[in-house]
Order: structure tokens, then C-alpha cells, then sequence
């Protein structure tokens, strides 16, 4: 770093939190730990029925702990390196260091691994030894595992998990080889340095695992293990990569976000990798009892995809097939309510059925149908993929949601009306109207309808009647939205709701309105409530150019992330889900959404920059829209663009900026304009073809 300044994307400590669940996590698409933790996690790997569905523990053999037995005070440094996605812990006394390194491989989405590192540090030549200290036992509480024969070097076990989300439904295998791990290791008198490897597979077939485990062997024999895994997590990193010029918090906080996320989404170079929803404490969280049990939430669409969406839209796609795969699931969740159409789950795991403990939420807290599909519109906005609905099954979903809400409505005194529903506070139940329901039920319908459009498909007259005649409360008198019929100014609010109507469901509004719904919500919402809810406070306050209420909120935040590792928790008091990434995704569409002013809309990506005190300048690589790559560069005077990158199949869209007060910038690949900071948007280009 230039003139001694720390790097801001390496945290470091030299002892680690009290509590184990702050330990940092690593994870890729498949597979995820915690550091120095005794299981690991497989991506839809769920073991239990029903409410009881939870994700099974998998033994790990990557938990272990290096000691220096005999070694007079060592000194001890912990690192999480979220440039090359590596933990590591360092033992260093006078003659010698010993490094330990965990990761999860980001290209070999099957394979963990570690290595251990001793060097020496004075020209002494006895032997070095270092203990390594595992509770690895080859035994799991939710899988049934038998050992079968080694496999180059590796031990080898291989079972199904206990019990089946849905009676009769498949139980999953998990196959496991890994590296014995002696008891110690030693640098031998003559050496001055070596490195141990040790590596872990884990799939769903024993082909795979195998395959993976060679693979890693391969690369390993080359030197190039680590190397191969940190060029694919610095090829992510570089194209999605956000930066900003501002207080070193805000900036440590949002390479802690970046980490996190990013960790949870498929690679590029695995295209055809399935994903099994992101739940809102992630991969390496989710044993029973804990973060929810593994669950995916509308904390994935609402909180976590449109940030994915504009960085990764491979990625996005790949949430959104999560979806379409259990959308079979929510056509009988629906079914068995007595509605048509499809009823996301609550709470969902591997087949799309409620799996909520607490039957309550999975019966009233309904929004989260309509979660899904704001997730499905913005995509099709941003990439005007039509083949996901055409080929791949997104417009039955689409359809069978928008029936869902049509069959959930009643017709009373001139308006369609949703009754007996939890809205996303959670304080309140079987309430009638919830203001955010009935508007994201509104848009669900609205985006149902101009798809079929789209698409050349005959769109029900029912669709636009109930989009244009369903309550949504408001006080003409407040100028204010009530958050349901009956709310009273002053009630306790749990989280976030009302002021998610200006954000991101973008529901029409004046300016006046918008302020009013911020300040009737702000004083009452519970300040101890979920780790999310502050950044839409700050997004609202961002749109009104009121920057210091704007930063207050977003300040609000940092209550929730713990030292040393930026891990979030999701309660300011350290309940809740831990590794909170809906908390993370939040904060971080403050910067991608809040500080850029960036919206998706059918004709355009709108932005409308601002800024909080203290941060001066916003850069942002590998913005994703209509086929094309953009870098943008913001500061409180200028906004610099440049389109990097374009797709050849399909072919990109020619994009144009136009400000709202009407000069228009061609946007040519490799060519960067600049103009002064200023709403506006960014289109088609209506005169050029590529």
C-alpha cells in the first residue's frame, strides 16, 4: 500500500473473538465452514421433515488448530484476506513461523482446503515441530456414513441423510474424501521451509468427488493449489468491484460485505452449477437450532439478488432457478391454502414446501410470492433475457404467481382487498391490507401483464383490474401510508416495511409522501430490530438529498457488524443469524442503489447520484445492463462512464446516458465520456445499431 497505508481488505487480530460463531466463514458455491469449526455444509444438503428441515452436518476435517508445543510466548496473528478469500493463522516465535491456511476453492466449487507452512527464521538446524489439534470424528447426527476404500492417499466415506424433507422425497448422498492428518508435522533439521496440503472433497456422487480430489491432487503437485483458487476469487473480485473514497469503517465494512457475498454465489467458469438459494446466515451456518436452520427467505430476493443482479447476473439467473426448481412446491403450498396459482414458502429448502417451524409465518407472511417476482422482473429488466421465460419456465412462475394474489383477494366496497396477513413487521399479524403486500401483490400483477405483452401471450383482464383497484392505505389527511388497515401513528414497528414502498418497490409517490412515510416510521421502528432495516432508512433519506439523516441511518449499522472479521450479526445485541448476509445486502445497496441513485425500470437504469458527508468519490467495475459491461466513476461533480465490455450472444444492447435536463452520451465500448453530476438514466440507444 502506498506510503505505509494498511490495506483495508485484510483484517487482522492477534486473538480471536470469544464467540465462535464471529469467526470468519469460508465458503463458495457448494460448500462452506467457519474457521477452526469441526463441520462443514453442502449446498442443498438438508436433512430432517418439515419444520425439523435443517442442514446436515458434514464432518470436517478442516477444523483443526495449530499449537507450538515448547515455544517460549509465540507470537499469534489472525487473517482474513477477502482479495484472496483465504483465512489463515500464524504462530511466530524467534526461529521460526508456522502459517495455516483455509479456503474454500472458488473454481473447484467440491473441494476445501488447507495448508500448513513452516519456516524457519535463524540458521539454526534442529528439528521443528507443530502439533495439530483436530475434533474430527467421521461421524455425522444427519447422515447415515459408511467408509469405503481409500483413494489416492485419501480416506473415503459416503452416506444419505437421515430423514426426508417431505415424505417419500429423495434423501440426499454426500460423498467426503480427504487427506489423512497426522498429529504433528516437522521441518526436518536440514530444511528451511516446507508446506503440507491437505485437501477435502465433498459432492453428491462419488464420481465428483473423486474428480474433484484429483483435481485438487493435480494442482497441488504443481505448487498451484492456492494459486489456482485466488486467480479465480481475484478474477470475481475484479469484476465486481466496488470502491469508494471515504472513512476506512465504511470502507472495511464494505470489503467485509463484498467477501461474504460474494463467497455465496456461483462461479463463472460453473455455469451449469445448480444453486440452492442463499439463506440469510449462509453456507457454513444452518445446523439445527442455528441461522434459521439453512432456510432461503425473501432475505435472498429482497435484500441480497438485486446487488447480484447488477454485478453477477450469471449469478442472479442462477438464484432465480433455485426458484423456478421449487416452484412445483408452491403450486401445493398454495393448493393446500385453498389459492390457485403458487404460494412461495416462507421458509424454503430443497423442494419449495414450507418447511417454517412456526406455522403462523408460513400461513399470513405472504409477501414474500411477490419478493420472488420483483426478483424476476428486475432481472428481466436489466438483461432482457426472454429466454428464462420463454424456454426455461419463468413465465409459469410468473403466472402462477400473479393467480396466486387474484385467488388471495376479496372484493368489498369498491376495492380488492388482502386480508389476514403478517406484513414484514413481524409485530403484527392477521392484519388486513399490509401496505407493503398489497403494493408488491400490485406490482406482481403489473409485471405479469407487460411480460405476456412482451412475450405475445393474451394477458387476463383480471390481472390489470386488480392491479388498479387493490388497496393500498393511505392517509389522506397524514399524507402518510398507514402500514394496514387500522394502524394507529406511534405503534412499534419490528423492521423495515412501509419505507420499502419507495424502495425498491418504487411504488408511486410524491416527494412529500416519501418524507412523511420516513419520518412517521424512523422514531418507532425498534432499534434493536434487524441489521437491514437502516439501510433503507438511508436509501429514503438519500433520495431526499437529506445527507446527514442519510449517514445517521447508515451509521446505525455498524452497531451490527463485530470485530475482527466484519462478521454481521443480525440484532445490535448479538441475536439472531450470524454472518447476517441479509444485513450485508442491505448496506450494500445503500453504495450500489442509495449512493448512485442507480433504479431499474422497463425503459432504463435511472440513477441520481448523491453522497454522505465524507465520502467523496464512488467507483463501481462491472455494472451489468442490457449486455453490457460498465465502469462508472462518481464523484460529487462528475460522473465518468465507459462500457467495457459487450456481449456477442446474445448481442448487447447500444447504450446511451441521458440526463434529465437533455444532453444525451453515447456510450461506445472502450470509449469513456464524463458529464456533471446530474439525474438521469441510461437507455437503448434509440439511433445506433452495433
Amino acid at each position: 500500500m502506498a506510503g505505509g497505508e494498511r490495506d483495508l481488505g485484510v483484517f487482522t487480530a492477534t486473538a480471536l473473538p470469544g464467540d465462535p460463531r464471529l469467526l470468519p466463514t469460508v465458503t463458495n458455491a457448494f460448500l462452506g465452514t467457519r474457521a477452526f469449526r469441526d463441520i462443514l455444509h453442502a449446498a442443498g444438503v438438508y436433512s430432517g421433515a418439515a419444520g425439523d428441515t435443517h442442514r446436515a452436518d458434514v464432518p470436517s476435517p478442516l477444523g483443526l488448530r495449530m499449537a507450538a508445543p515448547g515455544a517460549r510466548g509465540p507470537a499469534e496473528r489472525f487473517t482474513l484476506n477477502t482479495w484472496t478469500g483465504t483465512f489463515s493463522h500464524t504462530i511466530q516465535s524467534h526461529s521460526y513461523s508456522a502459517t495455516h491456511q483455509l479456503y474454500a476453492h472458488h473454481s473447484l466449487v467440491h473441494l476445501m482446503a488447507f495448508s500448513i507452512t513452516i519456516r524457519r527464521l535463524d540458521g539454526s538446524t534442529h528439528p521443528i515441530t507443530v502439533q495439530l489439534q483436530s475434533l474430527f470424528v467421521p461421524q455425522s447426527q444427519d447422515l447415515d456414513l459408511t467408509p469405503g476404500p481409500d483413494f489416492q492417499g485419501a480416506h473415503y466415506i459416503y452416506g444419505r441423510t437421515l430423514v426426508a424433507e417431505v415424505e417419500g422425497g429423495p434423501r440426499p448422498t454426500v460423498h467426503m474424501l480427504w487427506t489423512p492428518i497426522p498429529r504433528s508435522l516437522t521441518l526436518g533439521g536440514e530444511e528451511r521451509e516446507r508446506r503440507w496440503e491437505f485437501l477435502t472433497a465433498v459432492a453428491g456422487s462419488e464420481e465428483e468427488a473423486k474428480r474433484s480430489y484429483s483435481a485438487g491432487l493435480a494442482l497441488a503437485a504443481a505448487g498451484s493449489l492456492h494459486r489456482s483458487h485466488v486467480r479465480a476469487w481475484a478474477a470475481l473480485r475484479r469484476g465486481c468491484s466496488v470502491e469508494l473514497d471515504g472513512p476506512p469503517a465504511l470502507r472495511q465494512a464494505l470489503h467485509g460485505c463484498l467477501y461474504y457475498l460474494l463467497s455465496a454465489i456461483p462461479p463463472r467458469d460453473c455455469p451449469g452449477a445448480p444453486s440452492h438459494g442463499i439463506s440469510p446466515g449462509g453456507l457454513s451456518n444452518g445446523t439445527r437450532g442455528e441461522d434459521y436452520w439453512g432456510h432461503v427467505f425473501w432475505d435472498q430476493d429482497t435484500w441480497v439478488f438485486p446487488n447480484i443482479l447488477l454485478l453477477h447476473p450469471g449469478a442472479a439467473r442462477a438464484l432465480l432457478r433455485y426458484r423456478l426448481r421449487t416452484l412445483e412446491g408452491a403450486r401445493l403450498n398454495a393448493r393446500e391454502q385453498g389459492y390457485e396459482g403458487a404460494k412461495f414458502p416462507w421458509e424454503s429448502a430443497a423442494t419449495g414446501r414450507e418447511v417454517c417451524p412456526e406455522e403462523i409465518y408460513g400461513a399470513q407472511e405472504i409477501h414474500v410470492s411477490g419478493d420472488v417476482l420483483m426478483a424476476f422482473e428486475q432481472y428481466y429488466c436489466t438483461t432482457q433475457d426472454q429466454k428464462l421465460f420463454r424456454e426455461d419456465g419463468g413465465w409459469e412462475l410468473v403466472e402462477a404467481v400473479a393467480r396466486y394474489w387474484c385467488s388471495r383477494m376479496v372484493w368489498s366496497e369498491e376495492l380488492y382487498h388482502i386480508r389476514g396477513v403478517m406484513p414484514p413487521d413481524e409485530y403484527h399479524s392477521q392484519v388486513d391490507n399490509s401496505a407493503y403486500t398489497n403494493a408488491v401483490a400490485r406490482r406482481s400483477l403489473n409485471f405479469a401483464a407487460d411480460l405476456a405483452r412482451d412475450l405475445l401471450l393474451p394477458v387476463p383482464e383480471e390481472w390489470e383490474d386488480r392491479a388498479r383497484k387493490i388497496k393500498v392505505p393511505f392517509d389522506e389527511e397524514r399524507k402518510y401510508h398507514p402500514e394496514y388497515d387500522g394502524y394507529s401513528p406511534g405503534e412499534p414497528v419490528k423492521q423495515a416495511d412501509v419505507v420499502l414502498l419507495g424502495f425498491p418497490l418504487m411504488h408511486p409517490m410524491n416527494a412529500e409522501v416519501r418524507r412523511n412515510d420516513l419520518e412517521m416510521y424512523e422514531p418507532v421502528t425498534d432499534p434493536a430490530g434487524p441489521a437491514m432495516t437502516w439501510s433503507m432508512f438511508a436509501v429514503g433519506w438519500l433520495e431526499l438529498k437529506e445527507l446527514q439523516r442519510a449517514r445517521s441511518q447508515l451509521e446505525k449499522c455498524f452497531s451490527n457488524i463485530t470485530e475482527p472479521f466484519k462478521v454481521w450479526v443480525e440484532n445490535s445485541d448479538g441475536s439472531g443469524a450470524v454472518n447476517f448476509l441479509t444485513g450485508m445486502g442491505g448496506f450494500l445497496q445503500v453504495i450500489l442503489f442509495g449512493f448512485t441513485g442507480f433504479r431499474i425500470t422497463r425503459s432504463g437504469l435511472l440513477f441520481d447520484p448523491t453522497f454522505p458527508d465524507g465520502v467523496t468519490e464512488l467507483n463501481v467495475s462491472g455494472i451489468s445492463y442490457l449486455g453490457n459491461k460498465l465502469e462508472v466513476a462518481i464523484t460529487r461533480e462528475e460522473v465518468r462512464m465507459a462500457v467495457t465490455e459487450t456481449s456477442r450472444d446474445p448481442p448487447a444492447s447500444p447504450l446511451e446516458a441521458m440526463l434529465e435536463s437533455g444532453p444525451r452520451f453515447p456510450l461506445w465500448e472502450g470509449q469513456s465520456v464524463s458529464f456533471p453530476t446530474a439525474p438521469g438514466w441510461i437507455q437503448r440507444s434509440p439511433s445506433r445499431t452495433l
